[in-house]
């Protein structure tokens, strides 16, 4: 009998559009973090980060009260005669929202790490902030931007409890590879479990190694630059 390998494409196409997603939120959110000093800063901040300390099933509760069909976005696209809940669009929602906070705090922490005094300096020279964010902020925080990415990646692929809630547990439609190894291990399909989490154990180590390997590349570029400016 072929196994079916659908949960390997929901898997990876939920995890490529979610990270998208956290990506762009995720930048948005850190740079506007990073200027804004109010009273409420550490309170959005908490809220920013959240759903990565909350348990996905916590997380996943919230999105049905939001998204169900007694939720006030639920309710909304109801009068369009369609739904969230259980489709794949779930899926990607609750992957967005497990994956933002690493992406943004990981960004965050990348923008922090920066010198004002160069941002300083291209504000002196006239330059709007949407010039300075991408002409100097994201460039300069591109290997921070890029290990977050990665780690997003990996949060949205591994996600099983919020898309348990949201998403349920449909073949070829909702069911993700945790999702597929839970059920199986359930059923007393254990052999099918096994293969699903070799997958995804094969998946992961390839992140780890990028992100090793990223890392490694970043110290080695460093390190030439700062040999370079000391034998000038």
């Amino acid at each position: 009998m072929q196994l079916d390998m659908s949960p390997l494409i929901i898997s990876l196409k939920t995890a490529f559009t979610a990270t998208g997603i956290a990506f762009v939120f995720g930048l948005i959110a850190a740079y506007w973090m990073k200027g804004y000093k109010g009273k409420l800063r550490f309170l959005i901040d908490a809220v920013f980060a959240l759903p990565l300390v909350l348990p996905p099933t916590v997380v996943g509760f919230f999105l049905l009260m939001i998204f169900g069909r007694y939720g006030f976005v639920g309710k909304l696209i109801l009068k369009f005669n369609t739904t969230i809940i259980f489709s794949w669009p779930a899926t990607v929602i609750a992957a967005s929202v497990v994956a933002f906070p690493l992406m943004y705090r990981t960004t965050l922490g990348a923008f922090e790490q920066l010198d004002e005094n160069i941002i300083n300096a291209a504000r002196t020279l006239g330059v709007n902030e949407f010039k300075i964010f991408w002409k100097v902020t994201f460039p300069l925080s591109w290997p921070g931007v890029a290990a977050a990415t990665i780690l997003s990646f990996a949060r949205a692929i591994g996600e099983f409890g919020a898309t348990t809630m949201v998403a349920g547990n449909i073949p070829g439609k909702t069911q993700t590879i945790p999702v597929a190894i839970y059920f199986a291990a359930e059923g007393g399909d254990m052999n099918k479990a096994l293969f699903w989490v070799i997958i995804i154990v094969a998946i992961s180590m390839i992140v780890i190694i990028l992100m090793n390997y990223w890392a490694d590349c970043q110290t080695k570029i460093n390190f030439r630059r700062k040999s370079s400016r000391m034998l000038r």
